[in-house]
């Protein structure tokens, strides 16, 4: 029997683009606040934009990430300070020093003048710790302690400096030996000449795969070509420059001097030089002359600095991407990595979920592009944010009344030919193919066999839909005066308007609705452009005109039932003139009155029902509609600005079904 292999399995994260098993985003809270701004006046971009920079209930937006960037950006530049190298070069030279005078004191061998001469040596040595390092380089030590710890001064700045150019370096060199060190001056020199060679033009893939095959271990950042080497390298030079830039005229001075010692070697500065220079040359664009302002207590090595200035570079690049200033920003520019290092993985997290969010609103077809470029809300959109206002109108009425909810589909009469799921308190006839048919999809899904039969349940069933046998011609005129909306009275018109086209579209569609709005003029505006239809700094209420358009609209429908429904928050302060220009005066003048009613008494002959929805006290505005509603046997409605649409919703029901209940919505 053979013996039988064992697999074994590695699990790590998945990097193979997004999670397959991440829950799909939620976009109802995003399409709610976009189009609660798009009704505010702002096009769906902007509001998209803006939604992405506040997040949502529990989701962090662009603006928190922003704010998260810039205190760890304040902490890192408060935390610490470029003096790390120099200090420990100083506490080294004080050790060896140290040692020295003890050795000196304790060595009874020593020639009286030798010992002499050595101690006036040590005390007159510079007050500058660069110097004294140079100064010391010719020494002959007598203490083997006092030797290794100023040897430990030339390995730490060799370390250090070429840790600046390539991270990890300081601990990959510590205890190097001496062939250690010559492999990294040859793969310097290599490196050098490879660039040199890409900067001519004269390098080829044969050259950059024979360098990664011969100094790779050095580079773990594992580039492909040489193009991605020059950017991993040239990064940290640029870095290590910045770092250089940031410290003080002292510190530059010192450190300048100090690398000399560097290895025992000044060979190597000169290849670092070199490395720098070529860099710098190959990638000009990048922040060469940058500095920052350390403030903290925490001292940083040469390595160490570089690392944090890299950081501090990723920091602004990230702030860049948050800020989705600049042209064609999407949220799925945030570099994610750099996210997970910089933030954590709950900011990662955050920052995937709103990447999600713009990618599910642009492709998932509720947002569209018009003709012109622009952003529009699209058909499926206004249909879902329709159905959650014309739904909140419902529960406004249940909360008053205790009635049926508005979605009702009708009056019992004539059915539609089509069919809903039955909710609760529903009278019409069931569907019994479609519930039937739901039923045994259902059963399927869920595991059922055909020997247990088919399960009927509640969420099965469909009814029919019917409507009344008569159709109403509906027209609702909604004031676009500015007042409205300095007075926060333009959503809530939007809100209504949506919220009855919806019930018309859905539930009555025997019906036909006109939106007409009246500002200084008035106008016929499709659903979608009331919508997006921005507050206009113009005065003028134009009630005349809009009664002019609802005639005209009447008259298309001679066999249908007129129904006039008036959302105004102002008496009317314009009409229009007979050679067609609109007239505007304030305080209101008797011609325009007299215009506007004889106008309402054209369009209430054919026998409309016609009902005024007064937002505001305004005295005047009362006294008027009073009048018009006795004039022509309508009635005026007052509710409060967050009730509105509740209030049109429920008065075109108890035109639309005799013997509706009425909702009481004076004040």
């Amino acid at each position: 029997m053979p013996t039988p292999k064992h697999h074994r399995s590695r699990y790590g994260r998945y990097s193979g683009g997004p999670d397959p098993l991440a829950p799909p985003v939620d976009v109802a809270e995003a399409l709610d606040a976009i189009a609660e701004d798009v009704m505010a006046g702002y096009s769906p971009a902007r509001a998209l934009r803006e939604f992405l920079r506040r997040g949502g209930r529990q989701q962090e937006g662009l603006d928190d990430l922003a704010r998260r960037v810039q205190q760890r950006r304040r902490d890192l530049l408060n935390r610490h300070n470029l003096d790390g190298t120099l200090n420990q070069v100083k506490q080294l030279l004080d050790q060896a020093v140290l040692d020295e005078r003890k050795q000196l004191a304790r060595d009874a061998t020593m020639d009286d003048d030798d010992r002499a001469w050595r101690e006036m040596r040590l005390n007159n040595l510079p007050s500058s710790t660069a110097a004294a390092v140079n100064d010391l380089a010719s020494y002959d030590w007598q203490s083997t302690d006092a030797r290794e710890a100023y040897e430990q001064i030339k390995d730490l700045l060799g370390r250090e400096l070429l840790d600046q150019r390539f991270a990890g370096m300081k601990q990959a060199l510590e205890s190097a030996s001496e062939e250690d060190r010559r492999a990294v001056a040859e793969m310097l020199a290599d490196l050098n000449d490879l660039l040199e060679a890409h900067r001519r033009g004269e390098d080829t893939d044969a050259d950059f795969d024979e360098f990664m095959a011969k100094h790779g271990q050095h580079f773990p950042e594992n580039p492909r070509n040489v193009e991605e080497l020059i950017d991993a390298l040239a990064q940290r030079s640029a870095a290590a420059q910045r770092m250089l830039n940031s410290m003080t005229p002292e510190q530059r001075r010192e450190l300048g001097e100090l690398s000399a010692q560097a290895f025992g070697s000044a060979s190597l500065m000169a290849q670092l030089d070199a490395l720098d220079g070529n860099l710098q040359a190959l990638r000009p664009g990048l922040d060469w002359s940058g500095s920052e302002s350390f403030r903290g207590n925490e001292g940083m090595g040469l390595g160490d600095g570089t690392g944090v200035l890299q950081d501090l570079a990723e920091l602004d690049a990230l702030a860049e991407q948050l800020g989705q200033d600049y042209g064609g920003a999407r949220a799925s520019d945030i570099d994610l990595d750099a996210i997970m290092r910089q933030l954590g993985e709950e900011a990662a997290v955050s920052a995937r979920t709103l990447s999600a969010l713009e990618r599910a609103l642009r492709e998932g077809g509720l947002l569209r592009r018009s003709a012109d470029g622009s952003l529009r809300l699209s058909p499926q959109a206004m249909r879902r944010l329709g159905k959650a206002l014309l739904s909140d109108a419902s529960r406004q009425l249940s909360a008053r009344t205790g009635a049926r909810d508005a979605r009702l589909a009708g009056a019992s009469g004539e059915q539609t030919g089509s069919t809903r799921a039955w909710e609760f308190g529903d009278a019409q006839p069931w569907d019994v193919t479609r519930s039937l048919t739901n039923a045994i999809l259902r059963t399927a899904s869920e595991g059922g066999t055909p020997a247990e039969g088919v399960r009927l349940d509640v969420r099965d069933v469909e009814v029919v839909e019917t409507e009344a046998r008569t159709q109403s011609a509906v027209v609702l005129l909604v004031d676009t005066s500015y007042s409205m909306a300095a007075e926060g009275r333009w959503v809530p018109m939007k809100r209504t308007a949506l919220a009855l086209h919806h019930l018309v579209s859905t539930r009555f569609r025997g019906d036909q609705l006109q939106l007409i709005g009246f500002g200084r003029l008035a106008q016929s505006i499709d659903i979608d452009e009331l919508t997006a239809l921005p507050p206009v700094h113009e005065q003028g209420t134009n009630l005349h005109h809009g009664l002019l358009l609802a005639e005209r609209f009447f008259a298309k429908h001679p066999s249908m039932d007129p129904v006039l429904l008036v959302v105004t928050d102002g008496e009317p302060t314009a009409h229009m003139e007979n050679y067609g220009d609109a007239w505007f005066m304030w305080p209101p003048e008797p011609e325009t009155i007299r215009r506007t009613v004889t106008q309402l008494d054209k369009v209430t002959r054919r026998g409309t029902r016609t009902t005024f929805f007064r937002l505001g006290d305004d005295p005047g505005l009362r006294h008027f509609l009073d009048d018009l509603a006795g004039r022509v046997g309508g009635r005026v409605i007052a509710p409060e600005v967050g009730d509105l649409g509740a209030a049109v919703v429920g008065e075109y029901l108890r035109f639309r079904q005799p013997g509706h209940d009425e909702w009481d919505w004076e004040t």
